[in-house]
């Protein structure tokens, strides 16, 4: 069986086509998003077409006890919270898959970083040897109650943490295979990871900070230099970890300009009033730094910036 904790829009999304390939599901989530799955299923919304399945569905974290393979598609700063449970449930061969943004809890096995993992309850909670990594590409987003609108995607790069080629991670990829996702079994999973990260930890919280669709923000030259800028200082802490780099700063902008008039994951949050993602995304890559002595004047003021338009919204936002 799979399990997947925070069935929201990736999740979703992962939950509706293993589902559909046969395999034995059962989507965690709460509130009204689960009774609307509960009452008529979980539809999938993608280029006009429409995927309903009706997996099993409860607010019961116990229920990872019976997976063999577990998701974890909730966002970066939900995780402690459910860490305890989720650990105590989990069989002791059962594998997690981390599918989240940022720099993930499992990066170091024998550090935490206080900003992903705060005081190391996730480290204590799920067993480093059990954690698969993976890198995340689809666009998704939860529409309505039960209801996912898949924008683009179908991507997970996956990879065991010591960068082994086990049957384990390469079982795991053919089950995404089959349920019609690319899933290449990556031997450097980190490269993968910073490169994501690259626009992650800058993209995200311009777009809160100025509230820009990915086209607005590559509309002219000077943002498109100060957006230069800060990549380069998250490549240079990179760096400083021995990362290689897969392609260049230009080229990574050049895919994201490619993306056209979209909202970052992080506008989203921010215009739903959902707490955002910027620890995970931009304090792990500052408190990195610091590690290393690396210097991230621009990283540091956009932080600053993106927790004042948090608050603001936060106070904005009726109760």
């Amino acid at each position: 069986m799979i399990a997947i904790v925070g069935a929201g829009a990736i999740g979703g999304l992962l939950g509706a086509h293993l589902s559909r390939a046969g395999e034995d599901v059962t989507l965690i989530a709460r509130g009204k998003h689960l009774e609307a799955m509960r009452s008529r299923g979980l539809t999938v919304r993608h280029a006009g077409e429409e995927l309903t399945v009706h997996p099993h569905v409860t607010d019961d974290m116990a229920a990872v006890g019976d997976a063999d393979l577990v998701f974890i598609t909730l966002k970066a700063h939900g995780i402690p919270v459910v860490a305890p449970a989720l650990g105590g449930a989990l069989r002791r061969d059962a594998a997690v898959v981390g599918a989240m943004n940022g720099i993930p809890w499992w990066y170091f096995r024998d550090r935490h970083l206080e900003s992903v993992d705060p005081g190391g309850v996730i480290a204590r909670s799920i067993p480093y040897e059990q954690v698969v990594g993976s890198v995340v590409y689809p666009a998704a987003t939860l529409v309505a109650p039960g209801v996912v609108e898949h924008e683009e995607g179908d991507r997970f790069t996956i990879g065991e943490l010591d960068g082994e080629k086990t049957d384990r991670v390469l079982a795991i990829s053919r089950r995404l295979t089959a349920a019609g996702f690319k899933a290449p079994v990556s031997t450097r999973l980190r490269n993968e990871l910073w490169l994501k990260v690259v626009g992650n930890a800058t993209l995200n919280p311009v777009s809160a900070v100025t509230r820009a669709t990915m086209e607005e923000m590559f509309a002219s030259e000077r943002s498109r230099q100060m957006l230069r800028s800060l990549m380069d200082e998250v490549v240079r802490v990179a760096t400083a970890y021995e990362v290689e780099m897969p392609v260049s700063i230009e080229k990574r902008m050049q895919g994201a300009a490619a993306t056209g008039a979209h909202k970052t994951s992080m506008l989203q949050d921010l215009e739903a009033g959902k707490p955002l993602e910027t620890d995970a995304l931009l304090g792990a890559v500052i408190e990195l730094a610091a590690g290393k002595e690396v210097d991230v004047p621009s990283l540091r003021t956009l932080y600053a910036l993106t927790k004042l338009a948090e608050e603001v919204a936060r106070r904005a936002t009726p109760l």
